[in-house]
């Protein structure tokens, strides 16, 4: 099984077939706008920007898992994070990352790569052919891999 193979909510109720990613560069993100890492948007959009023409991608995923600061719907989460940070990579409906109704995602990234997700902000980097070439802990700033998303486009 590789990333390619799973598919994920949208905020609109649809999925998205991850394989539509395929030869892109991915920074997936447990996200929460309540929480002390949610300026966090900020530089993940400022990464976006530089590097979307480039084959980047930003995949994020609200989660309420963490004393519950993701609340809200998803169009409240998107609301926002446009709204506040002016974000314009995907994002996802809200999911659990940790647990008996983790979604799939997840379990995958998990198993990839570090075992259960201890707060928001957790990042994946994904490579173009989708495999998991780093992790990094929420208080790592968006800023901080740069580096190595641009060795990796």
């Amino acid at each position: 099984m590789t990333i390619y193979d799973f598919k994920v909510k949208t905020m609109d109720g649809g999925e998205k077939n991850l394989a539509d990613y395929k030869g892109k560069v991915l920074l997936i993100v447990n996200t929460a706008t309540k929480c002390g890492l949610t300026p966090q948007y900020e530089g993940l959009q400022k990464l976006y920007e530089k590097y979307a023409d480039k084959g980047f991608e930003i995949l994020d995923f609200p989660c309420n898992q963490f004393l519950e600061q993701a609340p809200g719907s998803d169009e409240e989460i998107h609301a926002f994070c446009t709204g506040r940070f002016g974000v314009t990579f995907p994002q996802f409906a809200k999911i659990n990352v940790n647990g008996k109704s983790e979604d799939p995602l997840y379990t995958w990234l998990k198993k990839q790569g570090g075992g259960m997700i201890k707060w928001n902000f957790a990042k994946f980097l994904v490579d173009r052919e989708g495999n998991l070439v780093g992790r990094f802990a929420p208080t790592k700033a968006p800023k901080a891999i740069d580096d190595k998303i641009a060795g990796l486009l």
